[in-house]
């Protein structure tokens, strides 16, 4: 059985073939403007909302949510229907919403820091299963009367690891969400390939790259991907994009204390940044249980900042947002165990529970 956002147009087409022609079309509405499951669609006949409810269940079923202590995270663990887990976290600025949306269940690239690495490789998430998580948000969000304003795929999973879904799923999220190309971002460790076959996309999405290391030798042990595709190899894909698209770069830098925060890393870094007039986005590394090292401390975060802004570089120091949830990514999964709950609970608002935990 298919799940409400696994259809596409056609496919919704030939579930309601004994419908008037406009059925099909006021339903994809529903499902993508609306962000209203079926039974919400008081536009429809009760007894067709009946029928697609149970003939369009969700692929997410909530196992567990939390909320950080200032209201403002919020991170869902998802059970899907073969059992695997992904995470989606909802954050609240003062000027916009933005949604973290996993593209795989687990992560084959291991990462030596990131808690989904260590937790390894499930499945490929489908187009559908990426944007019912954006939906979801966008649910919560307009409820809490914002609007979801920015898709970031920066949660579980490698996205161009799974690059046919998850173009799919941002041609969607575009087209039928309504979100700009340029609010959508796309992350990625350096899957090289998956970079160069962006680039010749219509759309011009936001790409971030996850650095961590602007030396082979360090990034070798952190990134092992980068044992495939090398810092000159990344670097000069990441040149072509620019070329290609004229979007805005930005490099991830997960700040790790005593590993990669001292001044030559800074002018490495710098070094590769400053030419291809990339953002750099400094993140002091939230703990995670299998990862001895922790991240670097607030003094040194802002020497390491100044020095690149010295450097000429625009950079960023990110907050970390809702460690008191475990919100980076792969915690919660790692973290809570026991079988889901049960299927059919709508993705729409439950009482918040400040103070963090699951």
């Amino acid at each position: 059985m298919p799940s409400a956002y696994e259809l596409d147009r056609d496919g919704l087409a030939a579930l309601l073939a004994d419908q008037p022609a406009y059925r099909s079309h006021q339903v994809w509405r529903g499902l993508h403007e609306g962000l209203r499951r079926p039974a919400e669609m008081t536009d429809l006949p009760p007894a067709l909302r009946r029928r697609l409810e149970e003939a369009l269940p969700p692929a997410l079923d909530e196992v567990t949510r939390s909320v950080s202590g200032d209201g403002r995270t919020l991170k869902w663990l998802w059970g899907l229907p073969d059992g695997a887990r992904v995470e989606t976290v909802l954050m609240h600025y003062r000027d916009r919403s933005t949604v973290c949306v996993s593209s795989q269940a687990g992560c084959a690239m291991g990462c030596s820091f990131c808690a989904t690495g260590q937790g390894g490789f499930t499945r490929q998430l489908s187009s559908g299963e990426i944007v019912e998580q954006v939906v979801a948000a966008g649910r919560v969000a307009r409820l809490g009367g914002r609007r979801l304003t920015n898709v970031v795929f920066m949660g579980m999973g490698e996205p161009l690891a799974n690059y046919d879904r998850v173009w799919g799923a941002v041609t969607r999220i575009h087209a039928d969400l309504g979100l700009s190309a340029r609010h959508l971002t796309i992350s990625t460790v350096g899957v090289v390939p998956g970079i160069r076959r962006l680039a010749g996309e219509d759309l011009p999405v936001n790409l971030a790259v996850s650095l961590h290391a602007a030396r082979d030798e360090l990034r070798d042990r952190l990134v092992p991907l980068n044992r495939r595709y090398p810092l000159g190899a990344l670097i000069a894909a990441c040149r072509h994009y620019l070329v290609a698209k004229g979007r805005r770069l930005s490099f991830e830098w997960a700040l790790i204390d005593g590993v990669n925060d001292t001044d030559t890393d800074a002018d490495e870094l710098a070094g590769i940044a400053r030419p291809l007039g990339a953002h750099v986005n400094l993140i002091p590394l939230n703990p995670t249980p299998g990862y001895p090292s922790v991240g670097t401390p607030p003094q040194r975060v802002a020497s390491f900042a100044g020095r690149l802004r010295d450097a000429g570089v625009n950079a960023t120091v990110r907050r970390n947002r809702g460690t008191d949830i475990d919100a980076a990514c792969g915690q919660l999964a790692t973290r809570v165990a026991g079988p889901t709950v049960p299927r059919g609970r709508p993705a729409g608002p439950a009482p918040a529970r400040h103070g963090g935990g699951g």
